[in-house]
């Protein structure tokens, strides 16, 4: 196990830049700013606080390759989350990691001690999410994948079934109880989305809260 301060070694860290951010006007929502950062730097500085290698998924390459990070396109496109994440795992996999830490694009207020629960003690047989307020129950684009995943995740694509829980029950889930998630903040601001301008402006909103609160 590794200090609790120190990145995990043993876990790739991929943050999931796919999507045409409709919602976003057609724009990376990524790489829109949050307190003067990109959105997609703020998730790679707390994700490089919580494990040793932090890559990219995307399909658009050279819009991310200023990002500065090694990057990779789906290995099946056009098959949205579920399609980023196997291309997580299998990169994973390869690598000789056992699991991937994944992460999406467009979330602010990562913090690097969940993650580092995430991750800590993770088997290469397990899906490790933590729990929310979501319609879900969970947030899997917040969550570590074991190698060992890879089968039941192509088993649900060659089914043709894209949503990103459909392979949930033919592994060990390990959730992270709401109880431990809220000793690392608010769910509703760890897990935020920038997926509007609204958005957006709420994160600016609530970023100016905090510095607020802290001084």
């Amino acid at each position: 196990m590794s200090q609790a301060s120190e990145p995990d070694s043993h876990v790739l860290a991929a943050l999931l830049a796919g999507g045409r951010n409709r919602r976003y006007g057609g724009h990376p929502k990524a790489l829109e700013s949050v307190g003067g950062e990109l959105i997609a730097a703020r998730a790679i500085r707390t994700l490089q606080q919580a494990v040793g290698r932090v890559v990219l998924v995307a399909n658009d390459v050279d819009t991310y390759r200023p990002l500065g990070l090694e990057i990779r396109p789906d290995l099946r496109p056009g098959l949205g989350a579920l399609g980023g994440i196997h291309t997580a795992v299998c990169w994973a996999e390869e690598a000789g990691y056992r699991g991937a830490l994944v992460a999406a694009c467009d979330m602010p207020f990562l913090s690097a001690e969940l993650l580092r629960e995430l991750v800590r003690d993770a088997a290469g047989d397990e899906v490790v999410a933590p729990e929310s307020g979501s319609r879900r129950g969970l947030e899997p684009l917040c969550a570590f994948y074991g190698s060992g995943c890879r089968a039941a995740i192509e088993a649900a694509l060659d089914r043709g079934d894209r949503h990103v829980i459909s392979f949930f029950p033919d592994v060990r889930v390990t959730k992270i109880p709401l109880e431990v998630v809220m000793r690392f903040g608010d769910p509703e601001t760890l897990f935020l989305n920038v997926n509007t301008p609204e958005d957006r402006e709420r994160a600016e909103e609530l970023l100016c809260r905090t510095e607020s609160e802290e001084r």
